[in-house]
């Protein structure tokens, strides 16, 4: 892969001492359907291969011949309801419908828009209501109110799997939306969500253009062949899936569907990876660091393991025997813009880079007024080239984010300002240094502060909210909610604000804490001043403390996972009496949790034993009845 400009044609000698970066040119195949024809390269392997497996979900499977056929009969019974350029939101978990779905989509030259199975009941009517959408395909229950009354049609997608629905539908809004349906640039293939500072999440629009230059740098530098198992792990509302998903079927390679606790549990993802023989895997950040820092089972199968999402503060230990790659890029860049292969170095202390761009992209690193700064000064990451997104359903913000390139770039007519703050260095590899707004990364997903802000602010009883971010042990990161209650109104409790905010964001952006407060610091320029926030919370945290008990002695056990969870939360307050999952515990945390417990008490939980406790004090009982029940004779 090139990485610098001198080896670039027509480059000038001096983009060596400049922060620019090329990727090679994307490698087009002589013969074979048109790359950026996404649909007619999965089809070459449905004709070619019809009986490989294009799915397996544990002990089922679904041929090419058998997802083709259930994709054309999503695609009649959507035909002359769906029209090309439609955005279709599908709130599907990942099952091999969603396959069927995805593919039937593509036929129609329908906007696949993945939401995920449960994005949140207000977030969901905010999205569709805000983009116009006129169609969702999901599980009738969890639809919006303004889709259950209007017209329905039942697709005939299998129902069986670990995370398949039971019934799934396309449903269309009883009544127009009060804004017209967002048209979708020409080319566009799918969309995504992305947080957005109006408090509104952003969509932005791929094309097949894009997406097709991407699967051709990752077959190649995967080495992907027919026969290959590929992971179907990631979130669905999250753009890898969207990589994961299309770079199997374009590749005659193998779908595996994960159980569900593969996501919060390490062991139970190796395991996994084992008995489905999965061979190239894509992980969230923070999971793939619970996996590589425990011992790496026998994996013989997995060649590859793909990073991404945060940045990246571990190393692979010298037994491990995938390769690793930590991959960076914005949905606005399709994917993955830059990567780097993470050798074990024992001795290493900084987190490994980000790397050099991909094939087809442009990268360059820019002053505040938009010039590249030489190699080995910080500044603003930009983005240009084959790997562009096509902008926003927004014309507005695609203006103010996807610019001119800046003097001496070429390759390509525009950028996108990531927002990203990186330094290149002398060989062109990037080090990522941070955000340069208040943009966080939690659990792998880019949190717009502003947008867990206005959850919290539809309550009646708040008044204003800021939220921000600290790191607790083990670099976890969790946000806490600091909030305003309307003067004279009563105080909403904590735990109602947590439970209505969850209809209005995803997972990763729920706070863990909240704190109520009469008034915000400021800083020098009238604004919130976050650092402050965190500071005093940090203190009152420190000098909290735990609820007194009755004075009797606690059992050993007890104090154990107390300290343990105390730990993972950053809550000097938890208390015995306090539900994990209620208090914070998100799926990071819950693995941590589950390898602290081993290690101390030699008990494997699983994460849903966990979480269905009703306390700590619950949760500890059942570390000494597993424990009593491995060794009878030592209790």
């Amino acid at each position: 892969m090139s990485t610098s400009a001198h080896e670039r044609p027509g480059s000038s000698p001096q983009d060596d001492r400049l922060s620019i970066a090329y990727g090679s040119a994307p490698v087009t195949a002589a013969e074979g359907p048109d790359r950026s024809d996404i649909l007619a390269r999965y089809e070459h392997w449905v004709h070619g291969a019809p009986d490989a497996p294009a799915v397996e979900d544990g002990e089922l499977s679904w041929s090419y011949a058998e997802v083709d056929a259930l994709a054309r009969v999503v695609t009649e019974s959507l035909r002359g309801r769906v029209s090309p350029g439609d955005l279709v939101g599908v709130c599907l978990d990942r099952s091999a419908a969603l396959v069927a779905v995805a593919v039937g989509l593509a036929r129609l030259g329908a906007v696949y828009l993945p939401l995920g199975p449960r994005p949140g009941e207000n977030r969901l009517a905010t999205v569709t209501e805000r983009l116009g959408v006129p169609c969702l395909v999901g599980d009738p229950a969890l639809l919006p109110a303004a889709y259950r009354t209007g017209q329905a049609v039942s697709l005939p997608v299998p129902a069986e799997g670990a995370n398949a629905a039971g019934s799934v539908v396309a449903a269309f809004r009883a009544a127009p939306a009060a804004a017209t349906a967002r048209s979708t640039p020409p080319g566009t293939f799918y969309a995504v969500l992305t947080s957005g500072s109006t408090g509104t999440p952003k969509a932005v629009a791929v094309g097949g253009a894009s997406l097709g230059s991407l699967l051709d740098w990752y077959h190649a530098y995967t080495g992907a062949r027919p026969g290959d198992r590929h992971s179907l792990l990631v979130g669905v509302s999250f753009d890898p899936h969207v990589k994961e998903l299309w770079a199997a079927l374009t590749s005659g390679g193998t779908l595996s569907v994960p159980p569900e606790e593969v996501r919060w549990d390490p062991d139970a993802l190796t395991d996994w990876w084992r008995r489905a023989a999965v061979s190239v895997a894509v992980l969230p950040t923070p999971l793939a660091e619970t996996v590589l820092e425990r011992p790496w089972p026998d994996l013989p199968a997995l060649r590859h393991l793909m990073v991404g999402g945060d940045r990246l503060r571990r190393r692979p230990a010298p037994q491990v025997t995938a390769q690793v790659h930590n991959a960076y890029g914005p949905a606005e860049a399709t994917v993955v813009t830059t990567v780097h292969h993470v050798e074990a170095d024992d001795r290493a202390t900084a987190p490994p880079p980000i790397g050099t761009p991909v094939d087809g992209a442009v990268v360059c690193v820019t002053d505040e007024a938009g010039r590249v700064v030489p190699r080995g000064e910080s500044g603003e990451l930009r983005v240009g080239g084959d790997v562009l997104s096509l902008g926003y359903l927004d014309a507005d913000l695609t203006t103010a984010r996807f610019v001119a390139p800046p003097a001496g770039v070429r390759g390509t007519g525009r950028v996108y300002r990531t927002g990203d703050r990186v330094r290149m260095r002398p060989d062109g590899v990037l080090d990522f240094l941070g955000r340069l707004d208040d943009q966080v990364k939690v659990s792998g997903v880019r949190i717009e502060p502003a947008e867990v802000e206005a959850a919290f602010e539809h309550h009646p009883g708040v008044r204003r909210a800021a939220v921000a971010a600290r790191a607790a042990v083990g670099e976890l990161t969790r946000l806490v909610a600091f909030v305003l209650p309307v003067p004279g109104a009563p105080v909403p409790a904590a735990d109602e604000l947590i439970r209505e905010a969850r209809g209005w964001l995803p997972e990763q952006a729920v706070p863990a804490v909240v704190r109520f407060l009469d008034s915000f610091p400021l800083d020098a320029n009238g604004k919130v001043d976050r650092a402050a926030l965190l500071a005093a919370e940090e203190t009152q945290a420190a000098g909290a403390t735990a609820p007194e008990d009755d004075g009797a002695p606690q059992p050993p056990t007890e104090e154990l996972v107390l300290r343990l969870c105390r730990d993972l939360l950053g809550s000097r307050t938890l208390g015995t009496g306090d539900g994990f999952a209620a208090a914070g515990g998100n799926s990071l945390a819950t693995a941590r949790l589950l390898t602290g417990i081993e290690e101390h008490c030699g008990v494997r939980l699983r994460a849903p034993e966990v979480l269905r406790q009703p306390d700590l004090r619950a949760l500890a009982a059942l570390v000494d009845a597993r424990r009593a029940a491995a060794d009878p004779a030592g209790v």
